[in-house]
């Protein structure tokens, strides 16, 4: 069966259920693609870990964006972080933190300067220079452009594991990072 894009409906349900649910999709960008194995749920309301706790910019950015919107941030000034705006009963985001790459995996290597391809995307600034994602793609919807989107192929099927958000201070223990059931390339294990 053909995969096809993910549309905007899909994320205009709760953080949590998109976070799981798009492990095992595949992100297209440009010449590269690769398939979600880890990502990470952040609720706008409750969480302190997400943005929209403390910066008024990312709640004008839920008001004014569509669900499916990127929400692309520079974090601690070393690293672009890809997230999805995620807006249904509960708005929030779901961070892309890790890809088993696919497609344009020499240009990824080339981006990244390594040859290692479970590092290449192996974490959420770790794939976004891989991809070559930076703030020009801040607020692109990624629910119409084949070539910036996430797609799914409905008979595929993975064993998704819920475990703690790493790389956060604030509302850490929460279980809403998910990842692929021993996929070598999530950023980190899960603790079963």
């Amino acid at each position: 069966m053909k995969s096809r894009i993910i549309p905007a409906s899909f994320f205009e349900r709760d953080p949590l259920i998109c976070a799981r649910e798009l492990i095992g999709a595949e992100l297209f960008w440009g010449n590269c693609s690769g398939v979600l194995v880890e990502t990470e749920a952040y609720n706008a309301i409750s969480d302190e870990a997400c943005h929209t706790f403390m910066r008024p910019s990312t709640r004008a950015f839920i008001e004014r964006n569509k669900a499916g919107a990127a929400y692309v941030y520079f974090n601690y000034g070393m690293h672009w972080m890809l997230n999805v705006l995620v807006k249904g009963q509960e708005n929030g985001f779901v961070l892309i933190r890790a890809l088993e790459p696919r497609i344009g995996i020499e240009r990824m290597k080339k981006r990244r300067g390594l040859d290692d391809v479970r590092r290449l995307c192996s974490g959420p600034g770790k794939l976004t220079q891989a991809l070559g994602i930076t703030d020009r793609h801040h607020e692109m919807d990624l629910c119409v452009d084949p070539q910036h989107c996430f797609m799914r192929n409905a008979e595929a099927a993975v064993k998704v594991v819920a475990d703690r958000r790493i790389g956060i201070a604030r509302s850490a223990h929460l279980p809403w990072r998910f990842t692929v059931r021993g996929n070598p390339f999530v950023s980190r294990a899960a603790k079963l």
